[in-house]
């Protein structure tokens, strides 16, 4: 039905573009779903677009920035490969050479400390993990089930799945290594993340589980650059791209669309394609005239928008292990996701000494509501126990923001648990002229990179 609807979106515009005085379609957003929707419609023939972004650059959450003289990705970071699908976003990083580096997560059971201090005997986590991996194999089966043999869309959280396993996660170290299969993955924890759109991990699946951590001084961004420059003549001078114009208002009738930007500008056209966040439709920047329809307004409403949070620390020498094995390490603490995940930089910038340590969900909710001093003193905290009170103190830090940005409110979506596949559908659904897409729209892919390159339309 969508690719019916496609096609007859495609086939209305290419019968409107000759006489077209004004952009066929306006575009809201430069990032990878909104610049792949644009090479689709100039490669379908459509070539009186225009784009709208709100920031001073094309990329969208897919951003580097520089940190004490290294350029780190504060939003997207990993692409993955080795899968029997062809990934093309992993293609399109070949192209340009981006540079990655292989994580290796194999060693994780190596580097599991306790909170108090100390490492966890390997064998011990590694006993823990062999229950997770079946317990994601049983939930992998189990959503097979559901979508094949129950009727009406029955679905269930990916906590209430591992009940059904009989291995809920309870202790801090069971519920760390948990943490590190799911939350780490989707944003949020396994209490509210749907099972039945969740496993298996299509991209993984897919695409292969080969991580490939980016780090270029060019950034990821490079790859949409990459991507805009098959159909920009320039990413500054092409009058199809407008940089610092922030959408308010989007009019729409059978007519058309009027968009009116905070500068005061307003651009008129036939379609409007909207490929900011969930977070962003959820939030007041938009408003929308008239009102979108209850059954939009709920599914967008009903959808799940996450924060990922990398803090960086820039440090004079380093005092954790290095070497072979020692990439990443594991901190256990009673508090669910408490500054759990820890990864060094000195494979892809030897001599740099920076740590970043993730946080998601409702921490990450938290820490943003402190300033930069309050969080070095707690990850330092966390740090001290681990290595003890001699450690250095940073020289600089870095806390990205993704919620309280108002241009994209969160990192990326996740499928809530008891959101239907019709209401997702609903959510992907355009409204007369107005249509909609987004990593959060993708019913394979969500919340990656993948998604929002495939859900252009």
């Amino acid at each position: 039905m969508k690719l019916l609807l496609v096609m007859v979106f495609i086939h209305s515009l290419l019968a409107l573009a000759p006489a077209s005085k004004t952009p066929t379609v306006i575009i809201i957003g430069a990032g990878m779903s909104g610049i792949s929707a644009a090479k689709t419609l100039h490669d379908a023939g459509i070539r009186d677009i225009l784009i709208l972004e709100a920031t001073n650059r094309i990329g969208g959450r897919v951003m580097k920035t520089q940190f004490s003289g290294y350029a780190v990705e504060m939003g997207a970071n990993w692409l993955f490969g080795g899968g029997p699908v062809h990934n093309p976003v992993l293609e399109m990083a070949e192209k340009v050479k981006l540079k990655t580096s292989l994580n290796d997560y194999d060693n994780l059971t190596s580097n599991t400390y306790k909170q108090d201090g100390g490492l966890y005997p390997k064998t011990l986590v590694e006993a823990v993990d062999k229950v997770a991996v079946a317990r994601d194999d049983f939930c992998a089966k189990f959503s097979t089930l559901l979508t094949k043999k129950v009727k009406n869309d029955v679905d269930i959280s990916i906590l209430a799945g591992q009940r059904l396993f009989k291995q809920e996660p309870k202790t801090p170290l069971e519920m760390v290594v948990d943490y590190y299969h799911n939350d780490y993955e989707d944003g949020e924890p396994p209490k509210v993340t749907s099972l039945k759109h969740t496993y298996p991990r299509n991209e993984f699946v897919d695409h292969g589980e080969d991580p490939y951590f980016v780090a270029d001084p060019r950034g990821f961004e490079i790859v949409v650059q990459y991507l805009a420059k098959q159909f920009l003549s320039s990413l500054k001078g092409d009058p199809r791209l407008k940089l610092n114009k922030v959408v308010r208002e989007i009019i729409y009738s059978k007519n058309g669309v009027a968009v009116r930007t905070e500068d005061g500008s307003i651009y008129k056209a036939k379609y409007v394609i909207v490929s900011v966040s969930v977070g962003v439709l959820q939030s007041d920047l938009i408003d929308f005239r008239p009102k979108l329809p209850i059954w939009k307004r709920l599914a967008i409403s009903d959808f799940s928008m996450t924060i990922y949070t990398k803090i960086f620390l820039k440090f004079p020498y380093k005092f954790w292990p290095t070497g072979p094995g020692t990439e990443f390490f594991i901190y256990t603490h009673v508090r669910r996701g408490y500054y759990p995940l820890w990864q060094h930089l000195e494979n892809e910038y030897p001599g740099s000494n920076i740590l970043f340590v993730t946080v998601t969900a409702e921490e990450s909710r938290r820490v943003e509501q402190l300033s930069d001093q309050e969080v070095e003193e707690e990850v330092m905290a966390v740090l001290k126990t681990l290595f003890g009170n001699k450690i250095p103190k940073p020289e600089d830090i870095l806390v990205p923001r993704w919620g309280s940005n108002r241009f994209y409110k969160g990192s990326y979506s996740n499928w809530p648990d008891k959101y239907s596949q019709h209401r997702h559908d609903q959510l992907g659904d355009p409204v007369g002229p107005v249509y909609f897409t987004g990593e959060h729209n993708s019913n394979k892919y969500i919340g990656y990179v993948t998604g929002a390159y495939f859900h252009r339309y």
